[in-house]
This record gives C-alpha cells, sequence and structure tokens, in this order.
C-alpha cells in the first residue's frame, strides 16, 4: 500500500556478467538507493518477484536475466497485481533483458530512476 517512493523498500539483483554492465548497475543502484527508504539484494530474481507480489517489498528491478530466473516470479507477481514492464515500460515478456515488477503505486517515479 505504500504510494511515496521515499517510504519505499526496494530489491534488486546482480548479474554474473556484472564487470560488463557495472557502470550502469552501479548507476542505477545508486540511483535508487538515494530515492528509497533502502535497497536489498537477496539473489534469486523469482523469490525477489514474489516478495513484490505479497507486498514485503514495494518493487523489483534486474537486467541481465534468463527467461528462468523470471517465469515463475512474473506470473506471482502479475495474478497478485504488481505491475510488471521492462525499464522502458513496456510489458515484460520472458527473455527481455530486464525487469521491473512493483505495487503499480511507484511505478512512474521507477521508470524514471531507470532510464541512464
Amino acid at each position: 500500500s505504500t504510494r511515496a517512493l521515499c517510504e519505499s523498500l526496494l530489491i534488486t539483483g546482480f548479474p554474473y556478467n556484472i564487470r560488463e554492465v557495472f557502470e550502469a548497475v552501479m548507476i542505477r543502484y545508486g540511483t535508487c538507493l538515494k530515492a528509497s527508504q533502502a535497497v536489498r539484494r537477496l539473489g534469486s530474481a523469482a523469490l525477489d518477484l514474489c516478495y513484490v507480489a505479497c507486498g514485503r517489498f514495494e518493487a523489483f528491478w534486474e537486467q541481465c536475466l534468463k527467461p528462468w530466473d523470471t517465469a515463475a516470479g512474473v506470473l506471482i507477481a502479475a495474478e497478485a497485481g504488481a505491475k510488471v514492464t521492462t525499464f522502458s515500460n513496456r510489458p515484460y515478456l520472458p527473455g527481455d533483458e530486464e525487469i521491473l515488477a512493483t505495487n503499480g503505486h511507484i511505478h512512474d517515479e521507477m521508470i524514471r530512476l531507470l532510464k541512464i
């Protein structure tokens, strides 16, 4: 039910190829960390999506995931009412390079933060 990004708890992950995309990942991480209550990293995109679905976190974003990382979690999050897109606000499809799932209230703000 959190409607303000500054009161939101966010979750993310870091890709296996972090060295190749380090700058973009760190820019997004830092921007989101400054704008939110806090950012956590647990290590499982599927679980992170489920945590957005049940309201433990207001948003999850990550890049460089594979379809098997997101397929089940996206379904669960969407069925629970989460908004799931790419960083450019296009509906997320398994295999897309990036994913953003939110409670819907902070989605537009997150889209703005993730643009670099």
